[in-house]
């Protein structure tokens, strides 16, 4: 399974009423292949069992499960990855504790950042917000796709847009050369996610990389 496509990113305060678990089930039925459990305010003891019930689900569907921040989650239940921001442990003391066979990838929010996760080892880049977002409060500035395009350009990983993605732009940052489009709110506050994942897929799809 690839690094391409719609990358979902959980998050239960933005969907009140729906699990991590929920989310997941509901964007894989509708095709998503890339999951990645985020949660800044659950204990140890919840993010960890939360995490695990994704690893059994997204590895029944034959999807990729990547953790948020959390090395130590990663590790205890087998992810096929982990998503390192910038105060977090630093990518090779991370593929000490996870191992070679597992992606590690790092947030980057400028070029400069994007070419020194290159540098470190990352095996993908988060780049963004692309768009304006609400989603993450400590978002840097934005973007816009002719910075997207310049990361994606210059990388010699694959480069995971986020940031403000929805239905209207997903095509857009495929076309700047985006591999993926991490989404959280088009998805996890959909009335109906099964559908929206799907629609996001296709518009994804439509967007000439």
């Amino acid at each position: 399974m690839g690094l391409t496509g719609l990358y979902v990113i959980t998050d239960e305060v933005l969907s009140p009423g729906r699990t991590h678990a929920q989310i997941t089930a509901a964007a894989i039925a509708g095709g998503a292949r890339i999951i990645q459990i985020r949660d800044k305010n659950a204990s140890d003891r919840k993010f960890y069992e939360d995490a695990l019930e994704l690893r059994r689900i997204t590895r029944d569907a034959g999807a990729l499960f990547l953790v948020n921040d959390r090395v130590d989650v990663a590790a205890a239940v087998g992810a096929d990855g982990v998503n390192l921001g910038q105060t977090d442990l630093p990518v090779a003391v991370a593929r000490g504790i996870l191992g070679k066979g597992v992606l590690i990838g790092t947030s980057a929010d400028s070029i400069q950042q994007a070419a020194e996760a290159v540098e470190d080892g990352a095996d993908y880049i988060g780049f963004g917000p692309v768009f304006p977002t609400t989603t993450k409060l400590d978002a840097g500035p934005v973007s816009g796709l002719d910075t997207l395009r310049r990361v994606c350009e210059s990388a010699s990983v694959p480069v995971v847009a986020i940031g403000g993605i929805s239905l209207a732009n997903i095509a857009s940052v495929k076309s700047a050369g985006a591999a993926c489009a991490a989404v959280i709110s088009a998805v996890v506050c959909a009335d109906d996610i099964t559908l929206a994942t799907a629609a996001l897929i296709q518009e994804f799809g439509a967007g000439k990389g």
